[in-house]
């Protein structure tokens, strides 16, 4: 049986992340993703800090578990602005867009 040759790699042969997504047409999504991650992270964290619970803050916002449920979930993108401006209000924060 014949051993496999190691491939030598070459830094030129590298891209960075964002070339590479881009290359694949993934980039958008990728990042839309990562933003929501961060967005549900941070809501999370500042309810603890708070020491309120799902329940709770669905009872806050006039709205219900799911819906609570859905905005904490780092993989649905289907959260309004507005659900994420009622959030972060109710849990002592705001929210900040822009483009860059």
């Amino acid at each position: 049986m014949a051993k496999k040759r190691k491939k030598t790699r070459s830094a030129r042969n590298l891209n960075t992340l964002d070339s590479f997504l881009a290359s694949e047409g993934k980039k958008e999504e990728f990042e839309a993703v990562a933003v929501k991650e961060v967005l549900a992270w941070q809501i999370g964290e500042a309810m603890k800090a708070k020491n309120l619970s799902r329940a709770g803050l669905a009872q806050r916002m006039k709205t219900s578990r799911s819906q609570i449920g859905r905005l904490l979930d780092p993989t649905d993108g289907n959260v309004t602005l507005n659900t994420l401006q009622r959030a972060a209000k109710i849990v002592g924060r705001s929210l900040r867009l822009e483009l860059v």
